[in-house]
Protein backbone atom coordinates (compact mmCIF):
# COMPACT_ATOMS: atom_id res chain seq x y z
CA UNK A 1 0.00 0.00 0.00
CA UNK A 2 2.79 2.68 0.93
CA UNK A 3 4.45 2.09 -2.75
CA UNK A 4 1.05 2.99 -4.77
CA UNK A 5 0.91 5.97 -2.22
CA UNK A 6 4.33 6.75 -3.27
CA UNK A 7 3.28 6.26 -6.81
CA UNK A 8 0.47 8.30 -6.59
CA UNK A 9 1.96 11.36 -5.05
CA UNK A 10 4.54 11.49 -7.85
CA UNK A 11 2.44 11.14 -10.11
CA UNK A 12 -0.15 13.91 -8.86
CA UNK A 13 2.78 16.23 -8.20
CA UNK A 14 3.13 17.74 -11.18
CA UNK A 15 -0.89 18.41 -11.22
CA UNK A 16 -0.31 19.89 -7.65
CA UNK A 17 2.52 22.11 -9.13
CA UNK A 18 0.62 23.60 -11.68
CA UNK A 19 -2.51 23.80 -9.93
CA UNK A 20 -0.03 26.45 -8.06
CA UNK A 21 -1.44 29.89 -7.82
CA UNK A 22 -1.19 32.51 -10.77
CA UNK A 23 -1.36 36.12 -9.24
CA UNK A 24 -1.22 38.86 -11.96
CA UNK A 25 -0.15 41.32 -10.20
CA UNK A 26 -0.78 45.84 -10.76
CA UNK A 27 0.60 48.52 -8.98
CA UNK A 28 2.10 52.10 -9.01
CA UNK A 29 3.22 53.45 -11.89
CA UNK A 30 2.02 51.32 -14.20
CA UNK A 31 0.90 52.27 -17.74
CA UNK A 32 -2.57 51.00 -18.21
CA UNK A 33 -3.85 49.76 -21.62
CA UNK A 34 -0.55 47.44 -22.48
CA UNK A 35 -0.90 44.09 -23.37
CA UNK A 36 1.05 42.45 -20.73
CA UNK A 37 1.21 42.44 -17.06
CA UNK A 38 3.52 44.25 -14.47
CA UNK A 39 4.57 41.56 -12.76
CA UNK A 40 2.93 37.87 -12.01
CA UNK A 41 3.89 35.87 -8.43
CA UNK A 42 3.39 31.82 -8.77
CA UNK A 43 4.18 30.56 -5.29
CA UNK A 44 6.74 32.70 -4.08
CA UNK A 45 8.62 33.42 -6.89
CA UNK A 46 8.05 37.18 -8.66
CA UNK A 47 8.12 37.64 -12.69
CA UNK A 48 8.59 41.34 -13.52
CA UNK A 49 7.63 42.51 -17.01
CA UNK A 50 11.51 44.30 -18.69
CA UNK A 51 11.29 47.93 -17.47
CA UNK A 52 12.22 50.99 -19.07
CA UNK A 53 13.36 54.17 -17.87
CA UNK A 54 9.79 55.95 -18.50
CA UNK A 55 8.21 58.21 -15.73
CA UNK A 56 6.05 56.06 -13.76
CA UNK A 57 2.35 55.70 -15.37
CA UNK A 58 3.80 57.59 -18.40
CA UNK A 59 5.28 56.68 -21.39
CA UNK A 60 7.69 59.44 -21.37
CA UNK A 61 11.75 58.10 -20.84
CA UNK A 62 12.65 60.01 -17.90
CA UNK A 63 16.41 60.67 -19.50
CA UNK A 64 18.05 60.82 -22.98
CA UNK A 65 20.87 59.17 -21.60
CA UNK A 66 21.90 55.30 -20.51
CA UNK A 67 22.72 56.04 -17.01
CA UNK A 68 19.61 58.29 -16.10
CA UNK A 69 17.41 55.38 -17.88
CA UNK A 70 18.79 52.74 -16.20
CA UNK A 71 18.43 54.10 -12.80
CA UNK A 72 14.80 55.26 -13.43
CA UNK A 73 14.42 51.55 -14.81
CA UNK A 74 15.92 50.17 -11.34
CA UNK A 75 13.94 52.87 -9.41
CA UNK A 76 10.54 51.66 -11.36
CA UNK A 77 11.65 47.57 -10.63
CA UNK A 78 12.71 48.64 -7.02
CA UNK A 79 8.61 50.09 -6.51
CA UNK A 80 6.98 47.10 -8.65
CA UNK A 81 8.90 44.93 -6.12
CA UNK A 82 8.30 47.14 -3.25
CA UNK A 83 4.44 47.05 -4.07
CA UNK A 84 4.73 42.94 -4.34
CA UNK A 85 6.60 42.85 -1.43
CA UNK A 86 9.48 41.85 -1.99
CA UNK A 87 13.06 43.98 -2.99
CA UNK A 88 16.32 44.34 -4.71
CA UNK A 89 17.77 42.34 -2.30
CA UNK A 90 15.52 39.55 -2.95
CA UNK A 91 16.08 39.70 -6.68
CA UNK A 92 17.60 36.24 -8.43
CA UNK A 93 18.25 37.27 -11.75
CA UNK A 94 18.23 39.92 -14.19
CA UNK A 95 18.20 40.26 -17.84
CA UNK A 96 19.66 43.93 -19.50
CA UNK A 97 18.86 44.32 -23.07
CA UNK A 98 20.77 47.74 -24.04
CA UNK A 99 19.90 49.22 -27.74
CA UNK A 100 24.13 49.41 -28.33
CA UNK A 101 26.40 47.14 -26.14
CA UNK A 102 28.74 50.58 -26.15
CA UNK A 103 26.47 51.85 -23.48
CA UNK A 104 27.80 48.15 -21.61
CA UNK A 105 29.63 50.78 -19.32
CA UNK A 106 27.46 53.65 -18.41
CA UNK A 107 24.58 51.12 -17.60
CA UNK A 108 26.96 48.41 -15.16
CA UNK A 109 28.05 51.55 -13.50
CA UNK A 110 24.51 52.62 -12.61
CA UNK A 111 23.17 48.87 -12.11
CA UNK A 112 26.39 48.35 -9.58
CA UNK A 113 25.09 50.97 -7.20
CA UNK A 114 21.69 49.17 -6.90
CA UNK A 115 23.53 45.86 -6.05
CA UNK A 116 25.82 46.78 -3.80
CA UNK A 117 26.35 43.51 -2.40
CA UNK A 118 25.93 39.77 -3.33
CA UNK A 119 24.10 41.02 -6.73
CA UNK A 120 21.53 38.64 -8.75
CA UNK A 121 22.35 36.47 -11.40
CA UNK A 122 22.25 38.68 -14.67
CA UNK A 123 22.77 38.65 -18.47
CA UNK A 124 23.41 41.61 -20.98
CA UNK A 125 22.09 41.19 -24.39
CA UNK A 126 22.34 44.50 -27.20
CA UNK A 127 19.48 44.91 -29.53
CA UNK A 128 18.59 46.80 -32.16
CA UNK A 129 15.96 48.61 -31.15
CA UNK A 130 13.86 49.00 -27.25
CA UNK A 131 9.99 50.33 -26.77
CA UNK A 132 9.79 54.18 -27.20
CA UNK A 133 13.53 54.35 -28.46
CA UNK A 134 14.69 53.10 -25.01
CA UNK A 135 18.64 52.95 -24.45
CA UNK A 136 18.04 50.03 -21.72
CA UNK A 137 15.33 47.61 -20.46
CA UNK A 138 15.71 45.31 -17.72
CA UNK A 139 13.67 42.48 -16.42
CA UNK A 140 14.06 40.34 -13.19
CA UNK A 141 12.73 37.74 -10.67
CA UNK A 142 12.81 38.19 -7.18
CA UNK A 143 11.56 35.77 -4.18
CA UNK A 144 8.63 37.11 -1.82
CA UNK A 145 8.87 36.36 1.78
Amino acid sequence: MRIASIALAVFLLPVALDAQDRQVLHGPGEVSGLPFSMAVRVGNMLYLSGQIGNKPGTRELADTGVAGQTRQALENIKTVLASAGSSLDRTVKCTVFLADIKDYAAMNAVYATFFPKDPPARSTVAGSGLALGARVEIECMAVTS
